[in-house]
């Protein structure tokens, strides 16, 4: 359903649907978990891409 309004100079105006607003809920032990495990490994990889691009700068001295 769109709302279409005309100014006084004849022009077409076209207003978005606001979306329907809701409450998020809490997350459960499962998804927490899931955080911790995707912030460990978010971790090691970016701690593995440092060390790499300090070896690689590292090495034309």
């Amino acid at each position: 359903m769109n709302k279409y309004i005309k100014d006084d100079d004849g022009r077409l105006n076209n207003f978005a649907v606001e979306p329907r607003i809701y409450t998020a809920d809490a997350p459960s032990k499962a998804d927490k978990r899931n955080y911790l495990i995707m912030a460990a490994i978010t971790v090691v990889l970016v701690t593995g891409l440092i060390a790499v691009a300090v070896a690689a700068s590292g090495t034309s001295t």
